[in-house]
């Protein structure tokens, strides 16, 4: 065998008998609790800069019509015209997410050739409005 061969050996043998040490020294240790002292509230100057921030983050939306499942082997077979069913009715509303939460419903609408929508309701906690947005 190679030097270096048998040093790396002899390396990683050192490395596992010094982590086994380490690791009966861990189970013998005592664990104590912290105490950490209180500390009073207080309101930072600062904390409104911060949220300013925040305000001005954009966060992606999805507008969702509808959904349907359908086997891969119907998708793969998937073309130009071809009509996939949805399992809303044309009147229903179309949901909108942040990440995978819901917060609001909305009509579709077209605004200058494109798609948009008409905030119906906004779903959370105590902020249900059923007024539209303007």
């Amino acid at each position: 065998m190679p030097k270096t061969a048998k040093a790396t050996a002899k390396q990683a043998k050192e490395k596992q008998d010094s982590s086994d040490d380490a690791s009966q020294a861990d189970s013998k240790k005592q664990v104590q609790s912290a105490e950490f002292p209180e500390v009073a509230e207080t309101e930072a100057a600062g904390s409104t800069g911060n949220f300013d921030i925040l305000l001005d983050m954009n966060v992606p939306v999805t507008v969702t019509i509808g959904r349907t499942e359908m086997p891969v082997r119907r998708l793969l077979q998937l073309g130009p015209g071809s009509v996939l069913q949805l399992d809303k009715p044309i009147d229903a509303p179309a949901d909108l997410y942040l990440k995978d939460a819901k917060f609001a419903s909305a009509d579709v609408v077209v605004v200058d050739g494109k798609f948009a929508v008409r905030i119906k309701e906004i779903i959370g906690a105590g902020l249900a409005s059923s007024e539209p947005e303007t």
